[in-house]
């Protein structure tokens, strides 16, 4: 299966730019390469952090100044 891909132009902060432009040297990797891995990476942690909200959306919340107060009632404060 082939790949689409589409061209963007991204602005990276010098000192940045200069550790991807070593990462690829050193990896034998592309900077696209590098770049898609990451994203990639960036939007799974997402989904997975939107997956566990919504597991968890019907869970009773609890006011954070009464674990506060329940914890120094404990004396854990």
């Amino acid at each position: 299966m082939k790949v689409k891909l589409r061209r963007a132009t991204v602005y990276f902060d010098a000192s940045l730019h200069r550790a991807l432009r070593i990462k690829s040297a050193v990896t034998e990797r592309s900077l696209s390469e590098i770049v898609n891995a990451v994203v990639r990476q960036s939007l799974a942690e997402d989904a997975e952090d939107l997956a566990a909200f919504k597991e968890r959306a019907e869970e009773p919340s609890l006011a954070f100044e009464a674990v506060l107060k329940d914890m120094r009632r404990r004396g854990k404060l």
